[in-house]
């Protein structure tokens, strides 16, 4: 029973296939004119001067982002000393209980 279904979904997908392509002229060869049309288009010489590139002046977005980048820095300082408290905190309280 799975063999024949097997096979008949092999079937109807081959077909389901063949049904989506275009089978105008299969034989035809594709031409020069369509094919190499953008390469020539790419090859043609540049007319055109280069300009330069405007400089880029900083804007309230950099700033803020600045001024986040130095509240972080801040924050995790902070952080990292409340951490070193605790954890002095904590070294004190054990030897207090082993003595």
């Amino acid at each position: 029973m799975r063999k024949i279904l097997a096979s008949a979904f092999a079937a109807s997908a081959a077909l389901a296939l063949a049904a989506c392509g275009s089978t105008e002229d299969a034989s035809a060869d594709a031409e020069a004119d369509t094919v190499e049309m953008p390469a020539d288009e790419a090859l043609a010489p540049v007319t055109e001067e280069p300009v330069e590139a405007p400089v880029a002046e900083p804007t309230a977005e950099d700033t803020t982002a600045a001024d986040a980048n130095a509240a972080a820095d801040e924050a995790g300082a902070a952080a990292a000393a409340a951490a070193a408290d605790v954890a002095a905190e904590a070294a004190a309280a054990s030897e207090e209980t082993t003595q």
